[in-house]
Protein backbone atom coordinates (compact mmCIF):
# COMPACT_ATOMS: atom_id res chain seq x y z
CA UNK A 1 0.00 0.00 0.00
CA UNK A 2 1.36 3.14 -1.14
CA UNK A 3 1.40 6.32 1.18
CA UNK A 4 -0.83 9.10 0.85
CA UNK A 5 2.26 11.05 0.19
CA UNK A 6 2.70 8.81 -3.48
CA UNK A 7 -1.06 8.81 -4.25
CA UNK A 8 -2.08 12.40 -4.56
CA UNK A 9 0.30 15.88 -4.76
CA UNK A 10 0.10 19.18 -4.71
CA UNK A 11 0.81 21.40 -7.61
CA UNK A 12 -0.04 25.35 -8.05
CA UNK A 13 -3.41 26.35 -10.06
CA UNK A 14 -5.14 29.70 -11.04
CA UNK A 15 -8.49 29.69 -10.13
CA UNK A 16 -10.43 32.30 -11.82
CA UNK A 17 -13.68 33.63 -11.07
CA UNK A 18 -16.00 36.00 -13.02
CA UNK A 19 -16.95 37.33 -9.02
CA UNK A 20 -13.76 37.34 -7.55
CA UNK A 21 -11.08 37.29 -10.16
CA UNK A 22 -7.61 35.39 -10.66
CA UNK A 23 -6.31 33.68 -7.22
CA UNK A 24 -3.35 31.42 -7.24
CA UNK A 25 -3.59 28.58 -4.88
CA UNK A 26 -2.39 24.91 -4.29
CA UNK A 27 -4.19 21.63 -5.82
CA UNK A 28 -4.37 18.36 -4.92
CA UNK A 29 -4.24 15.83 -7.61
CA UNK A 30 -4.15 12.42 -8.06
CA UNK A 31 -0.72 11.06 -8.85
CA UNK A 32 -0.66 8.76 -12.47
CA UNK A 33 2.94 6.77 -12.77
CA UNK A 34 3.55 3.81 -14.60
CA UNK A 35 3.55 0.02 -13.33
CA UNK A 36 5.78 -2.29 -15.32
CA UNK A 37 4.75 -6.11 -14.37
CA UNK A 38 7.03 -8.71 -14.97
CA UNK A 39 6.95 -12.01 -14.61
CA UNK A 40 9.63 -13.74 -13.64
CA UNK A 41 12.15 -11.07 -14.46
CA UNK A 42 10.44 -11.33 -18.19
CA UNK A 43 8.31 -7.73 -18.77
CA UNK A 44 4.75 -8.91 -19.51
CA UNK A 45 2.79 -5.05 -19.50
CA UNK A 46 2.95 -1.25 -18.42
CA UNK A 47 0.12 0.37 -17.38
CA UNK A 48 -0.57 3.75 -16.06
CA UNK A 49 -2.17 3.63 -12.13
CA UNK A 50 -2.23 5.38 -9.45
CA UNK A 51 0.80 3.63 -6.85
CA UNK A 52 -0.91 1.75 -4.31
CA UNK A 53 -2.49 -1.68 -4.10
CA UNK A 54 0.10 -2.96 -6.77
CA UNK A 55 0.57 -6.24 -6.05
CA UNK A 56 -3.72 -6.57 -6.16
CA UNK A 57 -3.47 -4.73 -9.60
CA UNK A 58 -1.06 -7.26 -10.39
CA UNK A 59 -2.52 -10.00 -9.56
CA UNK A 60 -6.09 -8.78 -11.13
CA UNK A 61 -4.57 -7.93 -14.26
CA UNK A 62 -3.04 -11.66 -14.87
CA UNK A 63 -7.00 -12.81 -13.47
CA UNK A 64 -8.42 -10.97 -16.65
CA UNK A 65 -5.97 -12.12 -18.90
CA UNK A 66 -7.04 -15.63 -18.34
CA UNK A 67 -3.00 -16.15 -16.79
CA UNK A 68 -4.29 -17.63 -13.26
CA UNK A 69 -7.90 -18.20 -11.99
CA UNK A 70 -8.03 -18.80 -8.66
CA UNK A 71 -5.72 -17.81 -5.58
CA UNK A 72 -3.23 -20.46 -5.33
CA UNK A 73 -1.73 -19.44 -8.33
CA UNK A 74 -0.26 -16.29 -8.05
CA UNK A 75 2.79 -16.85 -5.37
CA UNK A 76 3.93 -13.59 -4.62
CA UNK A 77 5.37 -10.23 -6.01
CA UNK A 78 8.25 -7.95 -5.21
CA UNK A 79 8.81 -4.16 -6.21
CA UNK A 80 12.26 -3.61 -8.10
CA UNK A 81 14.34 -1.08 -9.37
CA UNK A 82 13.84 -0.36 -12.60
CA UNK A 83 15.68 0.59 -16.46
CA UNK A 84 17.66 3.64 -15.56
CA UNK A 85 16.96 4.12 -12.15
CA UNK A 86 20.20 2.65 -10.20
CA UNK A 87 19.47 -1.12 -10.81
CA UNK A 88 18.45 -3.21 -7.81
CA UNK A 89 19.86 -0.39 -5.35
CA UNK A 90 17.36 1.71 -6.35
CA UNK A 91 13.68 1.23 -6.14
CA UNK A 92 11.50 3.15 -7.93
CA UNK A 93 8.42 1.27 -6.90
CA UNK A 94 7.22 1.38 -10.44
CA UNK A 95 8.28 -2.32 -11.38
CA UNK A 96 6.35 -4.74 -9.83
CA UNK A 97 8.15 -8.84 -10.32
CA UNK A 98 5.28 -11.66 -10.31
CA UNK A 99 6.15 -15.33 -9.35
CA UNK A 100 3.38 -17.72 -10.15
CA UNK A 101 2.90 -21.00 -8.67
CA UNK A 102 4.82 -24.30 -9.39
CA UNK A 103 3.61 -26.09 -12.83
CA UNK A 104 1.10 -22.55 -13.60
CA UNK A 105 2.70 -21.74 -17.39
CA UNK A 106 3.47 -18.13 -17.51
CA UNK A 107 2.47 -16.16 -20.50
CA UNK A 108 4.65 -15.51 -23.71
CA UNK A 109 6.50 -12.63 -23.71
CA UNK A 110 6.90 -12.12 -27.07
CA UNK A 111 5.57 -9.00 -28.97
CA UNK A 112 2.95 -10.54 -29.91
CA UNK A 113 1.72 -10.80 -25.64
CA UNK A 114 2.90 -7.37 -24.68
CA UNK A 115 0.36 -5.13 -23.46
CA UNK A 116 0.48 -1.07 -23.20
CA UNK A 117 -2.57 -0.16 -21.09
CA UNK A 118 -3.77 3.24 -20.53
CA UNK A 119 -5.91 4.55 -17.72
CA UNK A 120 -8.60 5.21 -20.18
CA UNK A 121 -8.34 1.45 -22.41
CA UNK A 122 -7.47 -1.40 -20.50
CA UNK A 123 -7.81 -4.18 -23.13
CA UNK A 124 -7.47 -2.54 -26.88
CA UNK A 125 -7.78 -4.55 -29.78
CA UNK A 126 -9.28 -7.47 -27.89
CA UNK A 127 -13.01 -6.91 -28.60
CA UNK A 128 -13.94 -10.29 -28.63
CA UNK A 129 -16.98 -12.10 -27.07
CA UNK A 130 -16.04 -14.90 -28.29
CA UNK A 131 -12.20 -15.12 -26.57
CA UNK A 132 -13.62 -13.48 -23.39
CA UNK A 133 -16.48 -16.46 -22.86
CA UNK A 134 -14.27 -19.70 -24.10
CA UNK A 135 -11.19 -17.86 -22.00
CA UNK A 136 -13.20 -17.43 -18.14
CA UNK A 137 -12.90 -20.40 -15.96
CA UNK A 138 -16.03 -19.46 -14.16
CA UNK A 139 -19.38 -19.53 -15.57
CA UNK A 140 -21.10 -16.43 -14.27
CA UNK A 141 -24.60 -17.61 -15.67
CA UNK A 142 -24.53 -20.85 -12.66
CA UNK A 143 -24.79 -18.30 -10.16
CA UNK A 144 -28.05 -18.21 -9.03
CA UNK A 145 -27.51 -15.42 -6.56
CA UNK A 146 -30.45 -12.68 -6.65
CA UNK A 147 -30.35 -9.50 -5.58
CA UNK A 148 -32.82 -6.59 -4.23
CA UNK A 149 -33.55 -3.93 -6.02
CA UNK A 150 -33.75 -1.58 -3.18
CA UNK A 151 -30.23 -2.58 -2.11
CA UNK A 152 -28.51 -1.93 -5.71
CA UNK A 153 -29.87 1.64 -5.11
CA UNK A 154 -28.01 1.99 -1.99
CA UNK A 155 -24.47 1.20 -3.41
CA UNK A 156 -23.36 4.59 -5.23
CA UNK A 157 -23.66 6.24 -1.92
CA UNK A 158 -22.21 3.82 -0.11
CA UNK A 159 -18.96 3.51 -2.87
CA UNK A 160 -18.83 7.29 -2.43
CA UNK A 161 -18.70 7.36 1.00
CA UNK A 162 -15.80 5.25 1.27
CA UNK A 163 -13.67 6.89 -1.60
CA UNK A 164 -11.19 9.00 0.28
CA UNK A 165 -9.04 10.03 -2.38
CA UNK A 166 -11.99 11.16 -4.51
CA UNK A 167 -12.41 13.64 -1.58
CA UNK A 168 -8.99 15.37 -1.97
CA UNK A 169 -8.59 15.37 -5.59
CA UNK A 170 -11.83 14.80 -7.30
CA UNK A 171 -9.80 12.85 -10.39
CA UNK A 172 -10.03 8.92 -9.13
CA UNK A 173 -12.51 6.34 -10.18
CA UNK A 174 -13.60 3.91 -7.46
CA UNK A 175 -14.55 0.16 -7.72
CA UNK A 176 -16.35 -1.60 -5.07
CA UNK A 177 -17.75 -4.85 -4.12
CA UNK A 178 -20.38 -6.19 -2.76
CA UNK A 179 -22.07 -8.97 -1.21
CA UNK A 180 -25.08 -9.37 -3.22
CA UNK A 181 -26.87 -10.64 0.16
CA UNK A 182 -26.64 -8.07 2.81
CA UNK A 183 -25.04 -5.00 1.12
CA UNK A 184 -22.01 -5.41 2.59
CA UNK A 185 -18.86 -3.70 1.31
CA UNK A 186 -16.09 -6.06 1.20
CA UNK A 187 -13.23 -4.10 -0.69
CA UNK A 188 -13.09 -1.03 -2.47
CA UNK A 189 -10.03 0.68 -4.37
CA UNK A 190 -9.51 4.00 -6.01
CA UNK A 191 -7.45 5.08 -9.46
CA UNK A 192 -7.22 7.45 -12.33
CA UNK A 193 -8.28 4.19 -14.59
CA UNK A 194 -11.17 2.12 -13.95
CA UNK A 195 -10.37 -0.94 -14.96
CA UNK A 196 -7.43 -0.63 -12.71
CA UNK A 197 -9.69 -0.01 -10.12
CA UNK A 198 -11.51 -3.54 -10.74
CA UNK A 199 -7.77 -5.42 -11.24
CA UNK A 200 -7.20 -3.90 -7.77
CA UNK A 201 -10.70 -5.46 -6.18
CA UNK A 202 -10.43 -8.81 -8.08
CA UNK A 203 -6.48 -8.75 -7.17
CA UNK A 204 -7.77 -8.86 -3.64
CA UNK A 205 -9.77 -11.40 -3.86
CA UNK A 206 -6.34 -13.64 -5.53
CA UNK A 207 -4.64 -12.51 -2.38
CA UNK A 208 -7.62 -13.41 -0.39
CA UNK A 209 -8.27 -16.69 -2.34
CA UNK A 210 -11.81 -16.07 -2.93
CA UNK A 211 -11.90 -16.31 -6.28
CA UNK A 212 -14.28 -16.65 -7.96
CA UNK A 213 -16.97 -14.12 -6.59
CA UNK A 214 -19.90 -15.66 -6.46
CA UNK A 215 -22.90 -13.90 -4.68
CA UNK A 216 -21.16 -10.82 -5.10
CA UNK A 217 -22.24 -7.20 -7.02
CA UNK A 218 -19.16 -5.31 -8.78
CA UNK A 219 -20.01 -1.32 -8.24
CA UNK A 220 -18.26 1.14 -10.64
CA UNK A 221 -18.61 5.36 -9.95
CA UNK A 222 -18.19 5.39 -14.02
CA UNK A 223 -19.66 3.83 -17.39
CA UNK A 224 -19.54 -0.24 -17.96
CA UNK A 225 -17.85 -0.79 -20.69
CA UNK A 226 -16.69 -4.29 -22.29
CA UNK A 227 -13.45 -3.96 -20.55
CA UNK A 228 -14.82 -3.89 -17.08
CA UNK A 229 -17.72 -6.68 -18.03
CA UNK A 230 -15.19 -8.86 -19.04
CA UNK A 231 -12.59 -8.46 -15.76
CA UNK A 232 -16.19 -9.36 -14.38
CA UNK A 233 -16.31 -12.72 -15.78
CA UNK A 234 -12.61 -13.34 -15.53
CA UNK A 235 -13.06 -12.63 -11.70
CA UNK A 236 -16.91 -14.93 -11.64
CA UNK A 237 -18.81 -11.77 -10.41
CA UNK A 238 -22.48 -12.05 -11.78
CA UNK A 239 -23.52 -9.00 -11.61
CA UNK A 240 -21.99 -5.08 -12.51
CA UNK A 241 -23.69 -2.22 -11.77
CA UNK A 242 -22.42 1.35 -12.70
CA UNK A 243 -23.80 5.30 -12.15
CA UNK A 244 -23.41 5.62 -15.81
CA UNK A 245 -24.16 4.21 -19.36
CA UNK A 246 -22.71 0.97 -20.89
CA UNK A 247 -21.48 0.17 -24.22
CA UNK A 248 -23.09 -1.87 -26.73
CA UNK A 249 -20.49 -4.56 -26.74
CA UNK A 250 -20.84 -4.36 -22.85
CA UNK A 251 -24.63 -5.32 -23.31
CA UNK A 252 -24.16 -7.75 -25.82
CA UNK A 253 -20.96 -9.26 -23.48
CA UNK A 254 -22.97 -9.37 -20.44
CA UNK A 255 -26.44 -10.44 -22.13
CA UNK A 256 -24.56 -13.70 -23.74
CA UNK A 257 -22.47 -14.32 -20.91
CA UNK A 258 -25.31 -14.41 -18.15
CA UNK A 259 -24.10 -11.40 -16.12
CA UNK A 260 -26.54 -9.11 -14.90
CA UNK A 261 -25.54 -5.45 -15.90
CA UNK A 262 -27.03 -2.31 -14.21
CA UNK A 263 -26.49 1.14 -15.65
CA UNK A 264 -27.51 4.66 -14.83
CA UNK A 265 -28.39 3.47 -10.97
CA UNK A 266 -29.05 6.71 -9.64
CA UNK A 267 -31.60 7.51 -6.77
CA UNK A 268 -34.54 5.27 -6.59
CA UNK A 269 -34.23 4.18 -10.34
CA UNK A 270 -31.94 1.82 -12.80
CA UNK A 271 -31.53 0.32 -16.12
CA UNK A 272 -31.29 -3.21 -16.30
CA UNK A 273 -29.71 -4.29 -19.81
CA UNK A 274 -29.14 -7.98 -19.43
CA UNK A 275 -30.40 -10.95 -17.19
CA UNK A 276 -32.72 -8.92 -15.26
CA UNK A 277 -34.22 -12.07 -13.56
CA UNK A 278 -31.60 -11.82 -10.87
CA UNK A 279 -32.99 -8.58 -9.53
CA UNK A 280 -36.07 -8.48 -7.32
CA UNK A 281 -38.32 -5.66 -7.24
CA UNK A 282 -40.77 -4.96 -4.80
CA UNK A 283 -44.46 -4.75 -5.50
CA UNK A 284 -45.05 -0.71 -6.49
CA UNK A 285 -46.94 0.71 -3.15
CA UNK A 286 -49.85 2.50 -5.31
Amino acid sequence: MASMGRITTKRPVTRISLTYGERRRPDTLAVEEPLEIRIGGEPLAITMRTPGHDVELSAGFLVSEGVIGVGGEFLSAIHCGGPGTGGDDENTYNVLDVTLAPGVEAPSTDLARNFYTTSSCGMCGKASIDAVRTQSRHDVAADGVTVDAELLTRLPDLLRAEQEVFDKTGGLHAAGLFDAATGELLVLREDVGRHNAVDKVVGWAVLNDRLPLTGTVLMVSGRASFELVQKALMAGIPALAAVSAPSSLAVELAAEAGLTLVGFLRGESMNVYANAERIRVPVPTS
